[in-house]
């Protein structure tokens, strides 16, 4: 890259801090626009915008746009051009640029400006001064699309009316909202989004709002009122035939851009990554998108020059005006242009995850706190673990209940339906499981999903349904189980055959075989054991091991373990069997009994296991075919940027893409109706991979229903409850809740209906009341004491599993108990009361104890490490501590204060300054998603 010393000034400084940035060609040269006139653009000029995000690796993501007004003239546009260019440059050319052209832009600019932007004719003249005009003008608008709104303003004419589109009437006392007959239900609601917007800002609230619909006659008051504007009704022509032609997508082109800006075709179909060279620029032809691809080691003029010749290629072409430009430097690629390349390596990089939270460690150890390990939000489970579990094994056709003995124990060979009941918002709410065992059979696999689908349809309440993999279990399926054990093998009907089918060894674990199992969790109520081949290769340093080996139990600690991995394997001995004598065996010690029992010693992982960065959340909207089961292809998908609870329309189904775990949510309106219908959705959408991320076929995918979305789906977004409790369609709903009548939507809120009565338990025994919390508070003892809480099977968590005698069993389910005739809701009997047996060891009590969730007396005034904003956005406001400026709470401080919290350190800013570091009061800030919070907290060094 050649020198930088002609970058404007500017531009100095840009993209280091959050949010947007915004500048304007003014007399040949940048000038930067305030913040109050961000969104309000003159389609005389022409504007350079960079908008800047933290993402959750800790790294910083720029976009840059230029946007051209449809009068600015071509020496401004060029300018510019080259300012985006030079602003790329002072970035480290690691930004996307692209171009903006007025009435076409892309989505993802649009999506900065919610709801819309409205051009305004002239030019922008910094420090020109607001002059009121004498009257009102009354405008017509159109609005075009169903994601991002397009306004435009149109000759104020009964003209420039038609049926497929909606039109803004803005009058000096009224809006009027007018929608064509072949107008969208989508496009008619984001239109009000835009006449709420008018209101607000144009009329400053004191205006009234009509709905009028398209041939609707003058005998409403206020039809006559809207046609009156135009001289009175007059039927509007039927419209022409669309005028978008169906353009036969030609192969992909790819060229080579000469210093002198000339093209040479360079291959074409499908490409291969060894086509582009560092030291040249290329344009990639996709037809409606056009990418110019600049090398690393180019020139700041080589890349103006191929930019400039991009924009020449699209007017001689005759190219539709929505046809997008995008340029990009080697290193910055996007998703769609990397899909044009059949070989382009998958980059699955750490992305300074790992790294960066070591810095924010060591930040905090040099103010004076020793921080060993940060914890890390997204293993933390937002459900309440404590409610009541119930486990089917899949066996030839028919869910087979598991004894609740057995209920902590998965076989790899097997399929597995879970039912997990729980508390939330003082209703009973159910979350199900589809489990598919590593070495499951097709067979069975394909019945899990069918029976589980339909026991979920047939179920009041609208569950959550999710189908997950053995392998790639998400922590919250874990810590609803609170322990578990993953074996190898199977004890269903076809595993047993295909193994005897086969004359395959039976891997299913018994007392007699040599089993080794690595420990996992995060505490005693997290804990997992899994059977790994017993070879030597399937040790690893960072974590424990249980050998069980000739008589003898080893227990194994790699050098890399932490003293909390020590003690879930201590815990994890003591659920499997508290009557066995472990020998303690550390990393670099072991007898060569050991590695006997293990085949042989062989080389195994030493290194520390680092964890995989968290991406950001991407939300797209699913357009579905007929025939979504059969190819992944069918399946239609637009991603909405910087999307926001609104996005979630009534009418479509829509996936958030969070890398780790997908969610299919389902609009009430939509077409999808059936659970199964909606995984096959998400399988496609895995098959795609629209992002590149790499999606396997395997990641956890849940089914959530509108009006039913469970705290670990709302927690990626600004929830408001009243907003999923609505009825009607998207449009009815937006203008109830623009006229304040959105009590005659509402819908009533739901009681799920309970599996036992009120006030007992399935034992008999009554159910102790609710804490503030929504969790159970433990029955006392006769002694005045409280029981530790116990597990959703009524076990202590150091209980031996083997230690029970099962007392009743559960039904067993089948294809035909689902038929379409019988829709009753699936009834279920309670779980079992387990009593020890009569010849059950002596067990150690359990070491749970319950802690308090408030602070003490002293310190109520002060934010704790645990108690914090919650997710639904309660005040969790601290008005009574004592202020400090920022330079003092910040985690780099050179004069830090002593004995503050340093995880809400931006509690004790005023909040004068809090809302100058923020960009917003402390209340709106606590009402983001946690997430959310932590990401802006970093970027001021606050976390």
């Amino acid at each position: 890259m050649g020198s930088n010393r002609n970058i404007d000034s500017e531009l100095q400084g840009a993209g280091s801090k959050l949010g947007l940035e915004i500048w304007c060609v003014e007399s040949l040269r940048l000038v930067s626009v305030p913040q109050t006139s961000h969104g309000k653009f003159f389609s005389g000029s022409a504007y350079v915008v960079l908008h800047t995000t933290l993402l959750k690796s800790g790294a910083l993501q720029h976009d840059i746009h230029y946007w051209l007004g449809n009068e600015a003239n071509e020496v401004d546009s060029a300018l510019a051009s080259d300012k985006a260019l030079e602003l790329d440059v002072v970035l480290g050319s690691q930004s996307v640029q692209y171009k903006e052209v007025q009435g076409q832009e892309t989505g993802k600019f649009l999506s900065y400006f919610r709801p819309c932007i409205i051009p305004v004719e002239g030019i922008y003249c910094s420090g020109q001064v607001q002059l009121k005009a004498p009257g009102y003008e009354t405008r017509l608008l159109t609005c075009k699309g169903d994601r991002v709104v397009h306004v435009k303003e149109v000759p104020f004419s009964r003209s420039s009316l038609n049926h497929r589109d909606v039109f803004i009437l803005d009058t000096a006392s009224k809006i009027f909202h007018f929608s064509g007959c072949n107008s969208s239900i989508q496009e008619r609601a984001k239109a009000l989004e835009v006449v709420q917007y008018i209101k607000e800002y144009k009329h400053k609230g004191n205006c009234e709002v009509a709905a009028i619909e398209d041939g609707k006659f003058v005998g409403d008051a206020e039809v006559g009122e809207f046609w009156n504007f135009f001289g009175g009704y007059a039927p509007i022509p039927k419209d022409p035939p669309s005028a978008q032609e169906q353009l036969q997508s030609s192969a992909v082109k790819l060229f080579w851009i000469s210093l002198q800006g000339k093209f040479t075709q360079n291959g074409s179909g499908r490409l291969k990554r060894s086509m582009l060279e560092s030291i040249k620029c290329y344009m990639l032809d996709g037809d409606f998108q056009i990418f110019v691809w600049m090398g690393r080691t180019t020139s700041i003029t080589e890349r103006k020059t191929s930019i400039s010749a991009a924009e020449d290629f699209l007017r001689a072409q005759g190219r539709p005006i929505n046809t997008h430009l995008a340029f990009l430097t080697e290193g910055s690629e996007t998703s769609i242009f990397k899909s044009y390349f059949d070989d382009w390596p998958q980059t699955v990089e750490p992305k300074l995850y790992e790294e960066g939270r070591g810095k924010v460690a060591a930040m905090f150890k040099q103010t004076g706190y020793d921080v060993e390990e940060l914890p890390d939000e997204d293993d933390k489970p937002h459900i309440d673990c404590n409610g009541t579990l119930k486990v089917w094994r899949v066996n030839v056709g028919k869910l087979s209940p598991i004894p609740v003995v057995e209920q902590r124990k998965l076989y790899s060979g097997d399929c597995y339906t879970v039912q997990y009941t729980y508390s939330a918002n003082g209703r009973e709410e159910r979350l199900f499981y589809i489990w598919l065992g590593s070495k499951s059979s097709t067979e069975d696999r394909g019945d899990a999903i069918s029976l589980t689908s339909v026991l979920v349809d047939s179920t009041k309440g609208d569950p959550v349904l999710a189908r997950i993999v053995e392998n790639k279990e998400p922590p919250q399926f874990f810590s609803i189980f609170q322990t578990l054990i993953m074996f190898k093998g199977g004890m269903g009907s076809r595993y047993k055959s295909f193994v005897a089918e086969k004359g395959l060894y039976d891997e299913t674990y018994d007392d007699k075989k040599t089993a080794l199992f690595r420990i996992q969790g995060t505490n005693r109520d997290n804990m997992q054991a899994v059977q790994v081949d017993q070879v030597s290769r399937s040790l690893n340093s960072s974590c424990c091991y249980i050998l069980k080996a000739q008589g003898s139990i080893f227990t194994w600690l790699g050098n890399l373990s932490t003293t909390g991995d020590h003690d879930l394997l201590y815990g994890m001995l003591d659920l499997i069997n508290p009557t066995w004598q472990p020998i303690l065996v550390r990393e670099g010690n072991e007898p060569d009994v050991f590695w006997d029992a293990l085949g042989g010693k062989t080389e195994y992982p030493k290194e520390k296991e680092i964890k995989g960065f968290i991406e950001d959340p991407h939300l797209f909207v699913c357009t579905v075919a007929e025939d979504v089961d059969s190819q992944s292809s069918n399946l239609k998908v637009k991603e909405i940027f910087n999307f926001t609870q609104d996005d979630l329309t009534t009418e479509d189904v829509l996936v958030l893409d969070c890398c780790s775990e997908i969610f299919v949510w389902i609009g009430h309106n939509s077409v999808v109706k059936l659970k199964q219908q909606a995984l096959s959705i998400g399988l496609a959408f895995l098959k795609k991979d629209v992002l590149g991320e790499g999606l396997s076929m395997d990641t956890p995918t849940y089914v959530v229903t509108e009006g039913h979305e469970p705290p670990f789906f709302t927690r990626f977004f600004e929830w408001d409850t009243s907003k999923a409790n609505m009825l009607g369609n998207s449009f009815e709903r937006k203008l109830a809740i623009l006229k304040g009548q959105t009590q005659k939507l509402e819908a009533p809120l739901r009681t799920s209906p309970n599996v036992y009565s009120k006030e007992t338990t399935p034992n008999g025994f009554r159910r102790p009341s609710p804490t503030p919390n929504g969790s159970r508070r433990p029955s006392p003892t006769p002694n005045g004491s409280r029981r530790p809480s116990p597990s959703p099977n009524g076990l202590t968590r150091r209980q031996s599993l083997d230690s029970y005698t099962l007392r009743s069993t559960s039904p067993t389910f089948s294809r035909s108990d689902f038929s379409a005739t019988n829709n009753r809701r699936f009834s279920s009997s309670s779980i079992p009361r387990m009593i020890p047996s009569s010849s059950s060891p002596d067990v150690r009590g359990a070491a749970n104890t319950l802690v308090s969730a408030s602070p003490s007396l002293e310190a109520k005034n002060f934010p704790s490490k645990d108690s914090g904003p919650k997710q639904d956005g309660e005040n969790q406001i601290n008005v009574n501590l004592v202020n400090y400026p920022y330079e003092r709470v910040k985690v780099n401080s050179n004069d830090p204060v002593p004995d503050i919290d340093i995880t809400k350190r931006e509690a004790y800013l005023s909040e004068e300054e809090f809302e100058e570091k923020f960009d917003m009061s402390k209340r709106s800030f606590y009402q983001l998603p946690r997430w959310k919070q932590n990401k802006v907290k970093m970027s001021l060094f606050l976390f």
